[in-house]
């Protein structure tokens, strides 16, 4: 394939090639037939197998103290659930969107398969943010909370950051820029995300909105499963693809990487700052550049920032709240009970 060029994947192509030798995860020459018996990519089978497993539905999970939380959270504890609530919104929306055009250059049917579930759970997530705010808030506050990014510069800033990213590649849809679209997806999910989950764990741990929790928890589970699959594929992209990852080009993703750490220590720092009880900005620098320096060795390159290659001591009780082999609910059964049906797949994320 040529150095930038990229071609829509047909939706059938009777002359497609069918051994796995000539199978590319981008430019090749699908006949988009799922096979299940024969996949080259071999860590989509676990990946496939566990994001079916991790099936669960929002409103079973109790939002009955949630309702009587709320109204009793302080100041700035509700601004922050709610400024926190709508970003996540915004992402598992933009999220949902932009998947499809993705998919539309990926001709490894297999991975296809993964990003169309991975779709799913989006749109699945985005219901469940709907469900928590129908249960905790009037019409008037939910759409309130949905759209602040209108009145909150701050909020909007970050929205524009992946959107622009986003709205790029569906622009102009090169191999270059559906590179760059999958680091910015590989940040999403992997910082953004976390940053944002860390907030209503330390609500957790100080008792307050546990249906809330819940369902983040349920997210998180779901969220590293996503990032586990664009690490695997951003890994095979450079073996398949070395020239989109040169020297210059690396420098460049790191730089998409660290950009978006940056966002996230400013946005913890506005958000979160020195008023919420169990959290301070030190703790938000902490956490963001332990996670810029994880998601970047992940992908082989060099890490962001000087030290801060192990999770901080003050933020161990991050990892506990979202580990997806401890989750526990009630949701069909009266005793408590793991819901997923088989161990997480992944426990270095």
């Amino acid at each position: 394939m040529e150095d930038n060029k990229l071609v829509r994947r047909p939706m059938f192509n009777e002359h497609g090639d069918i051994t796995l030798d000539k199978r590319k995860m981008v430019g090749g020459n699908t006949t988009n037939l799922n096979d299940f018996n024969n996949i080259k990519y071999g860590w989509v089978s676990d990946w496939y197998r566990q994001a079916m497993n991790n099936f669960w539905v929002p409103e079973e999970i109790n939002m009955n103290s949630d309702v009587q939380d709320y109204r009793v959270l302080d100041k700035y504890e509700k601004e922050a659930y709610d400024k926190v609530l709508s970003f996540l919104i915004f992402l598992d929306s933009v999220q949902t969107a932009n998947l499809p055009n993705v998919s539309n250059y990926i001709t490894a049917n297999e991975v296809n398969l993964c990003l169309t579930i991975q779709a799913f759970q989006e749109a699945v997530h985005s219901q469940s943010y709907g469900y928590m705010l129908d249960t905790i808030c009037a019409p008037d506050e939910r759409t309130e909370i949905l759209y602040q990014w209108k009145n909150d510069e701050h909020l909007l800033k970050r929205n524009r950051f992946i959107g622009s990213l986003y709205n790029e590649f569906q622009e102009k849809p090169n191999l270059k820029s559906l590179v760059k679209t999958m680091v910015a997806n590989y940040i999403l999910e992997g910082v953004y995300f976390y940053s944002g989950f860390m907030f209503f764990y330390n609500l957790g741990r100080n008792s307050k909105m546990p249906g809330s929790v819940q369902e983040i928890r349920y997210i998180n589970r779901d969220e590293n499963t996503h990032l586990w699959l664009f690490r695997s594929i951003l890994l095979e992209m450079q073996k398949e693809e070395p020239q989109m990852f040169t020297e210059d080009l690396v420098k460049s993703y790191r730089e998409m990487i660290k950009e978006g750490c940056e966002m996230e220590i400013e946005w913890g720092h506005y958000v979160i700052g020195d008023n919420i009880a169990g959290l301070n900005k030190q703790m938000v620098t902490d956490y963001i550049q332990y996670l810029g320096n994880l998601r970047a060795t992940q992908l082989g390159f060099e890490k962001l920032y000087e030290g801060h290659e192990s999770e901080p001591d003050t933020m161990h009780w991050v990892s506990q709240y979202s580990n997806a082999n401890h989750i526990k609910t009630d949701f069909f059964e009266a005793k408590s009970t793991a819901y997923a049906k088989s161990s997480a797949l992944i426990d270095d994320l």
